[in-house]
């Protein structure tokens, strides 16, 4: 077992460079080869998957399925389909594998293919790099499937020795796979699988492209994105809508800087560019990209805003050693872009404040301003309060947005800036090619860094080090913690199954539309001063300054209960804003949903949440369904759901239902308001049809979610790790 510290990098990058084995080699006491297998592994994080860009495969579960795996637990799936995603062509010289990461997450979301495998294959994957398949293969929970994989072949014995991985090990790789007949020619098509559907893309079809306003998967060409987002800020509140009334387009703010002068926000304002996330830098080429497209800007003369909040978190230490050796880092570091550290960051929502100056601004002004990062989500609300657009781009263009300090810009007709000299500096001016970054690349990423810095890797940092661990078998609670805290989920279980009743007279406590991220469920980023979590902090005598964020108090469930759909921007329709609020239905006061979750649970009234497509996308978290759990809710009913949250609300025995193809709230007239019945049988099979009755007369049918038999054993244990506690003392 290895243990990599924190601060030493995102674990799905240090996976690519350091830990994959791609095939195991089982050794005897004398060290023979015993055996030999694939590599696979299975992550707490839905990214996970890109390893898959280096031929293993790896998918992410939540939290709750893999503690159980820890404790012996195997992992039950249905068997998948499998699409294979041809590629044919060559990318533009202009282009980077970040804009075909967002074109390929449109298209397979447009196909649909949760649930299932997405192969790659064809000519056109002899052209990318194993970085830039990695790049692929990491978005896919952004695309919806389990795993997008790439098979192994030349390329990925390459990347194996570049990465410093024993020539030895590498050879004994390419022999196992080659007698197996898993070593790939993308050329050559008689080696091309019978897949369930196939899909075509063109490399060279690929245009330089971000993702946004509010949704990974809402790609945007560069040459549309002014136009896109001034359609963005009329259309009415949605995905790709703010509804600004035609009377605000033009309004402005402005506010004093330390620099002695004036600046002004519109909407489309860059406040925050990030070079951030496992997704792109992990990827040389792009990262390159950003440090040779910062030295030309420099040598122009350009600089970025000061109250822009810029900053570059490396998903690994190799990442700073070859931006250092290729000597763009003070170009970076010249335009802000200086190395705030290793981990999820600005992606995540741990960007940290704006300025007060800036965010006032925004606030007084009701601005739509905007985040510009190179990661994988954008969700409404993850990024940070203030930025409601939030694009994601390659690192170039997160340079270009910050430069230019607006998305409202045509790159083809307008300047991003201009020289000393007063004349104009256009991005075509400043953009490096890919034959550019690959000369670069080709020179400064070598094995010795991968050697250098993974070689010490495990020492972590003095802190780390200076760690007193505690002694004995038993963790030693501290009750004064607001951080750690015994989790309350065992509390009355007994070795006797629980029975499993109807729910009976249950309120909505929530009824939500489309695309309900685990962000909106369960927030990672900084606790409002003004939440349920923030007065059980003050009660405790602790300061805003020291509230820190949801993602750094995972091991409380008191915060974390009270973080339980605190995204600022969800959309309840039992309330009239956007905002973490709802309505007791029988008092008819809108309150908090923390609250208002207490105040039935005081009245003894069960809960259920009324939702839309795509329950539970975005990140594998599982307090998205811990949350719900302690907030008192027993089922949702949804029209569909992602993966890792249907499998986690399983875990904590919530039950999932779904509503019959074609049918959803709207259309059965179900306004939230009813009181529901949901007659749960107690030998459920999998996906069987049950029914629903609400007070005011109506039935329908929904069906259960239930998978697998092993879905429905855990359901009738009260959630899977009651499941293991039971199985372990029997």
């Amino acid at each position: 077992m290895l243990i990599i510290p924190p601060g030493s990098g995102i674990v799905h990058q240090v996976n690519l460079e350091y830990l994959a084995r791609v095939v195991f080699q089982d050794a005897k006491k004398d060290g023979a080869v015993r055996m030999l297998y694939p590599d696979s592994v299975v992550g707490t994080d839905s990214h996970t998957t890109m390893i898959n860009g280096l031929g293993v495969v790896g998918w992410g579960v939540g939290g709750i399925e893999a503690e159980a795996v820890m404790l012996g637990q195997a992992i039950s799936m249905l068997l998948p389909e499998v699409i294979g995603y041809k590629l044919v062509g060559k990318l533009s010289p202009l282009v980077t594998s970040t804009d075909l990461v967002l074109t390929i997450t449109k298209h397979l979301r447009q196909i649909g293919v949760v649930g299932k495998f997405v192969e790659f294959f064809g000519p056109g994957v002899s052209e990318l790099s194993i970085a830039d398949r990695a790049t692929i293969s990491n978005m896919c929970p952004e695309y919806g499937a389990t795993v997008g994989y790439f098979p192994v072949d030349k390329n990925a014995l390459e990347y194996l020795r570049q990465t410093n991985r024993a020539e030895e090990k590498v050879r004994v790789i390419e022999a196992y796979l080659k007698a197996t007949d898993q070593l790939r020619d993308f050329g050559n098509a008689e080696q091309d699988p019978v897949f369930t559907q196939i899909v075509e893309l063109d490399l060279a079809s690929v245009v330089t492209s971000v993702s946004g306003p509010k949704r990974p998967h809402d790609r945007v060409s560069v040459s549309e994105m002014k136009q896109d987002f001034r359609e963005c800020l009329t259309n009415k509140v949605g995905f790709k809508g703010f509804a600004v009334p035609e009377a605000e387009l033009a309004a402005e703010g402005t506010f004093s800087w330390t620099d002695g002068k004036t600046y002004s926000l519109k909407h489309g304002s860059v406040v925050i560019a990030a070079i951030t996330s496992c997704t792109n830098t992990s990827n040389p080429s792009v990262m390159l990209g950003a440090g040779l497209l910062a030295k030309k800007a420099v040598e122009a003369g350009l600089k970025v805003a000061p109250y822009i909040k810029t900053s570059l978190s490396p998903g690994s230490g190799v990442v700073t050693y070859y931006l250092k050796e290729s000597g763009v880092i003070p170009a970076l570091e010249e335009l802000g872009f200086n190395v705030v550290g290793y981990g999820c960051m600005t992606c995540i929502g741990n960007s940290g404040p704006l300025d007060d100056n800036v965010a006032n601004t925004i606030e007084k002004n009701n601005l739509v301003c905007c985040g510009v990062l190179s990661g994988n989500r954008n969700f409404e609300g993850r990024i940070h309060p203030n930025t409601r657009a939030n694009y994601l781009a390659s690192p170039l263009l997160v340079i270009a947005y910050a430069l230019a300090g607006t998305v409202d810009i045509d790159f083809e007709k307008q300047p991003i800036g201009t020289r000393p000299d007063g004349s104009a500096v256009f991005l075509r001016d400043i953009w490096p090619t890919r034959q550019e970054i690959q000369a670069v690349e080709k020179q400064h990423v070598i094995p010795a860094m991968f050697r250098d810095v993974y070689e010490k890797v495990e020492l972590g940092s003095p802190a780390w080090q200076g760690l007193n661990a505690p002694t004995g078998k038993l963790y030693p609670w501290d009750g004064a913690s607001t951080y750690i805290k015994r989790p309350p989920f065992f509390e009355g279980m007994t070795r006797d199954l629980p029975t499993i009743g109807n729910i009976v007279n249950a309120r909505a406590l929530l009824n939500l539309g489309d695309s309900v991220t685990t962000d909106h469920i369960s927030p990672a980023g900084s606790i409002a001063r003004n939440s349920p979590a923030a007065r059980f902090l003050s009660d405790r005598g602790l300061t805003p300054r020291d509230f820190n964020s949801y993602g750094s108090r995972r091991g409380n469930d008191d915060i974390m209960a009270r973080g339980t759909f605190a995204n600022i921007r969800l959309v309840n329709k039992l309330v009239p804003r956007p905002g973490p609020r709802t309505l007791h239905i029988p008092s008819g006061e809108e309150m908090d949903v923390f609250d208002c979750a207490q105040r039935y649970a005081g009245e003894g009234t069960p809960l259920i949440a009324l939702v839309g497509k795509d329950y539970g996308s975005g990140s594998s978290r599982d307090w998205a369904a811990k949350g719900p759990y302690l907030l008192g809710i027993r089922a949702v009913i949804a029209e569909s759901y992602e993966r890792i949250h249907r499998s986690n609300l399983v875990g904590m025995g919530i039950v999932p239902l779904q509503y019959l193809a074609g049918e959803n709230a709207e259309s059965l007239g179900l306004t939230g308001q009813e009181t529901f019945s949901i007659a749960i049988p107690a030998n459920c099979k999998p996906h069987e049809r049950i029914t629903v009755s609400t007070d005011g007369g109506k039935q329908f049918e929904v069906i259960a979610r239930f998978d697998t038999e092993v879905d429905l054993e855990y359901f009738r244990n009260g959630g899977i790790l009651n499941y293991m506690i039971r199985k372990m003392i029997d």
